[in-house]
């Protein structure tokens, strides 16, 4: 029988770090909070804090890529994040397409509610339901 993975999602930002957590049993995730970041740098003991206290077997990172495949700037900026994460944890990351995640975050969230830890739910999700049909 396969190992239950616990999984964290980030949707990476500038700013801000969308942060939620999922397990391969039911292949769903739930938003946790939002960790600010300055230049696309969190506050690692806090991201640390979190691979602890869920004990995180892997990360997911979303990737955002634009329309066309191509990469924006933010894209290297995800990607570095996610080398980092690789480095300092020595956990696997996957790196997701990301693409209009935010955009179905905006339609699920309440109000003015900050949509980051949403969309790492749905980068999260599609990750998942991707391991799901292997």
């Amino acid at each position: 029988m396969p190992k239950t993975l616990t999984v964290l999602g980030f949707d990476f930002g500038m700013k801000r770090i969308g942060v939620a957590v999922g397990q391969t049993v039911t292949h769903t995730a739930t938003p946790l909070l939002i960790l600010k970041a300055q230049d696309g740098v969190p506050q690692w003991s806090e991201v640390e804090k979190l691979i602890h206290d869920w004990q995180a077997d892997a990360l997911i990172v979303g990737l955002p890529l634009n329309m066309d495949d191509t990469y924006q700037p933010v894209t290297f900026c995800a990607k570095r994040f996610a080398n980092k994460l690789n480095a300092k944890y020595k956990l696997p990351v996957h790196l997701v397409d990301e693409r209009l995640s935010t955009r179905a975050a905006r339609r699920i969230a309440e109000n003015d509610e900050p949509v980051d830890a949403i969309a790492a739910q749905l980068i999260l999700e599609t990750w998942l339901q991707t391991k799901e049909n292997e």
